[in-house]
């Protein structure tokens, strides 16, 4: 039985009326007495670990006292779909509409008072949600994707455009038709480029013309980026280029938008159009080029040189539309209206002009966003201060993290599919360190300093914290963001920091103050001195560029472990959202995850990569990559180089060898006995006094390349020399589709009908044989499925290629 204490506590007199002096009878309290526990000390808490986990508790309660519970909401909402993009199939609609009512219900019936179950039920509900915006986003989208390469005679309305300051003009094509041959699935939307038109042609033009179109390409390796996935959602089927200058119908004329919603569409991009235009007649070059991407999000005109130069100083994210155009148009917009409202003291004194320089920034930066070409980083940062702005109207804080949510979660409910691409992850990965660092930096202890008041050392304080904010801008947001460059683009920049430091007053009180009274300007014609002054701006910017791109500091990272990237974003999300000691938790995650991808041993890089269409095979060594094409394509050899951390190109050897011999009629020519001898004699010859991981070629017919390990590879152009190249190595590549997939002498056969439906390859080889990673596994999804069609029989099949047959002979 517990053992107790009984306390006799007799109250005062006087408690009853007044003057009463009756004695009330005691009270008697009985409480447990304080025993020492007979629990075994090793089977008790230590004081440590409670007092850590009440002290856990009681920030977990602060947190949510502060709402820093609810800023993870779009996190759930956006792994959701996420979560749904990366899964090997699409989730049954119903099983995942049921999950949500079911999640909804849960939270709705579940009171206030249980806030940590009432949180705990709210997150998968917003997981779930995620999954069903991903899937309505994929039916709403229904790209129809190019199946395989092709020529034809395309017909369709010009949608957009945009110049590439080297004579060619890249189009976005609604396609009305297609002949010799006919598509039997024709995509809906494709891009173009046309080379050598005296004119460019105008928005709503309807063309025609032969042209070259293939599908959206695929990741350029196993585990890269897959383009074809951000062309399905952005409605592009096919890409590919013009033979010549295509025909404009005369007749037709500018073709009618067939809604009203795209026929202002149409007006916007004309006037987009319009504006680039006018721009680059004022300023030629780079400096033009540079000026209207500011305004029209028309990158192509500039320079590889100075878009690289951008990238290597860590100036490109200038050129995109992002926070800081939008951020400095509207202030600028913002006070310069106020400070003009408030020359009118009667105005000022009447009427709140806080609010409508405020109504002015939002009307301006609406303006912007619309002529922006809707970019997925302008999209961000248009609702990011439209949310800023809208908040001045009542009386709210302008820069907090609340905003920063409601702008994810608007976009991610809208475009699901933008949270797997850069542009989306490393705007808001900035966007939250830099108002995460806002707020740190508004609520610290400052002690006054009375001397630095002097109005002497006014100027001088001001200066300085300029430079200071734009020092601590750029390293924040340099750091915020290298996780993000590492995984997309697999580098670093080093140098960015002295760059941005030097370019930032040029950018915000030179070039975007006389960018913003050009605009406002253009309409009276009266723009060009302004954008004579943007130039010279731009100008500044471009040599700052050049010279610290000068100083190297690009660095090479290569691919990481998968789970690293998750767990990585998962502290920074930690450390950036909450405001306890707490967050450091991301802080050790984000610490220990990098410790561990340091000390374990790096993966074996491939031993042989080979091209989704086969037309480019690379045998990579410890000091050089080597390809077996002289001028490999830049598209998919620079993201393998930067993958695989091999900057040196080893281009192959070229032999002399007999003609190619011509095709017949079936595009199947087949050599005589004696001409197979001789091929294969060449292709082993090649082999035995060809250099080690280094290919040998004769032109437009073969290549072959010895491995460190012994190994043989061959690659052909010519379908006639497949018979000698499975007699002669042990690994076959080739572009030709044909109707089989495997060599009777054994060697491992890669075509082009199966790397269509696998995608990339790597090979390594191992003692058990050559090991295979394909970039595709299944083709289930709806922007693989295009892969799996086959147009014999108009049908998709996702299995089944073709049956062996013969080896080519």
């Amino acid at each position: 039985m517990q053992n107790v204490t009984i306390v006799e506590l007799r109250p005062e007199a006087g408690a009853g009326s007044a003057g009463s002096s009756a004695i009330l009878p005691p009270v008697v309290v009985i409480r447990p007495t304080r025993t020492q526990s007979t629990t075994p000390l090793r089977h008790r808490l230590p004081s440590v670990a409670r007092r850590s986990i009440g002290a856990g508790m009681r920030m977990l309660g602060e947190e949510a006292d502060h709402g820093r519970l609810l800023l993870f909401s779009p996190v759930f909402l956006g792994a959701g779909a996420a979560f749904w993009f990366v899964a090997a199939s699409d989730f049954p609609l119903v099983a995942s509409l049921l999950s949500l009512l079911v999640l909804t219900i849960a939270v709705l019936i579940t009171g206030r008072s249980r806030a940590g179950l009432r949180a705990t039920l709210l997150a998968p509900a917003l997981f779930a949600c995620g999954m069903l915006c991903a899937q309505f986003e994929s039916w709403r989208a229904s790209t129809v994707m190019l199946d395989s390469a092709v020529t034809t005679t395309v017909t369709g309305r010009v949608e957009r455009r945009e110049g590439d300051g080297r004579g060619r003009w890249r189009y976005i094509l609604a396609v009305t038709g297609t002949e010799a041959p006919e598509l039997k699935r024709p995509p809906g939307r494709i891009t173009a480029i046309v080379r050598g038109a005296d004119t460019p042609f105008e928005i709503g033009d309807l063309i025609t013309g032969r042209a070259r179109l293939t599908p959206p390409a695929g990741p350029a390796l196993p585990e890269l980026n897959d383009f074809s996935f951000g062309a399905y959602f952005d409605g592009i089927g096919a890409n590919g280029f013009f033979y010549g200058a295509p025909e404009k119908d005369l007749e037709a004329g500018p073709q009618a938008a067939r809604s009203t919603s795209e026929a202002l569409l149409e007006w916007l991009y004309r006037l987009r159009s319009s504006i680039g235009d006018r721009i680059r007649s004022i300023l030629p070059g780079d400096t033009g080029a540079f000026a209207a991407a500011l305004v029209t999000d028309e990158r192509r005109a500039i320079s590889n040189a100075t878009t690289e130069a951008l990238r290597q100083s860590g100036l490109a994210h200038i050129v995109a539309i992002s926070g800081l155009n939008m951020a400095l148009s509207a202030g600028i917009f913002f006070v310069g209206f106020r400070m003009l409202l408030s020359l009118f003291p009667g105005v000022a004194q009447a009427y709140p002009t806080k609010k409508i320089a405020a109504a002015g920034a939002l009307i301006a930066v609406t303006a912007y966003y619309l002529i922006s070409g809707f970019g997925v980083s302008a999209e961000r940062a248009f609702i990011m201060m439209a949310i800023m702005l809208v908040a001045v109207f009542f009386d709210r804080p302008s820069i907090s993290l609340r905003n920063v949510v409601l702008s994810a979660l608007v976009i991610i409910a809208i475009s699901p599919s933008e949270v797997l691409g850069p542009s989306f992850q490393m705007s808001f990965a900035a966007t939250l360190a830099l108002v995460s660092g806002y707020q740190l930096w508004k609520d610290r202890r400052v002690r006054e300093n009375a001397f630095l008041k002097l109005p002497i050392f006014r100027p001088v304080v001001a200066v300085a914290g300029f430079f200071g904010g734009v020092f601590l801008t750029s390293l924040i947001g340099g750091f915020s963001t290298a996780l993000f460059s590492i995984e997309h683009f697999h580098r670093l920049t080093a140098y960015g920091l002295p760059a941005n430091l030097a370019t930032m007053p040029i950018i915000s009180f030179i070039v975007m103050p006389a960018g913003l009274l050009a605009m406002l300007l253009m309409p009276f014609g009266l723009d060009a001195p302004l954008w004579k002054v943007v130039g010279f701006g731009l100008d500044l910017v471009i040599a700052v560029a050049k010279t610290v791109s000068g100083w190297g500091g690009d660095i090479g990272i290569g691919r990481l472990p998968a789970w690293y990237f998750a767990v990585a974003v998962a502290g920074f999300l930690l450390l950036m959202l909450l405001r306890t000691r707490l967050r450091h938790i991301g802080t050790s995650i984000i610490g220990v995850s990098t410790f561990v991808v340091l000390v374990l041993p790096v993966p074996r890089p491939p031993d042989l990569v080979i091209s989704e269409d086969g037309s480019l095979v690379a045998v990579v060594a410890a000091a050089a990559i080597a390809s077996n094409r002289e001028n490999p394509p830049d598209f998919i050899f620079d993201q393998w180089q930067r993958a695989l951390v091999l900057p040196t190109h080893s281009p192959p050897k070229m032999l002399d060898g007999p003609a190619v011999p011509p095709e017949g009629e079936d595009r199947r020519v087949r050599l005589s006995r004696d001409q197979q001898n001789e091929a294969r004699a060449a292709m082993r010859a090649a082999v035995v006094s060809g250099e080690a991981n280094r290919f040998s070629c004769v032109k437009k017919a073969w290549c072959t390349s010895r491995l460190g390990n012994g190994h043989v590879v061959a690659v052909i152009d010519n379908a006639a020399y497949l018979g000698p190249a499975c007699d002669a190595a042990d690994i076959v590549v080739t572009s030709v589709r044909l109707r089989f997939n495997s060599c009777r002498s054994g060697a491992t056969l890669f075509t082009g009908e199966t790397l269509r439906r696998t995608g990339s390859v790597e090979l390594r080889f191992v003692d058990a044989g050559p090991e295979v990673v394909t970039a595709f596994e299944t083709l289930s999804r709806p922007w693989m499925r295009h892969r799996a069609y086959d147009w014999r029989s108009n049908s998709f099949t996702e299995s089944g290629l073709f049956n062996v047959s013969d080896n080519g002979e």
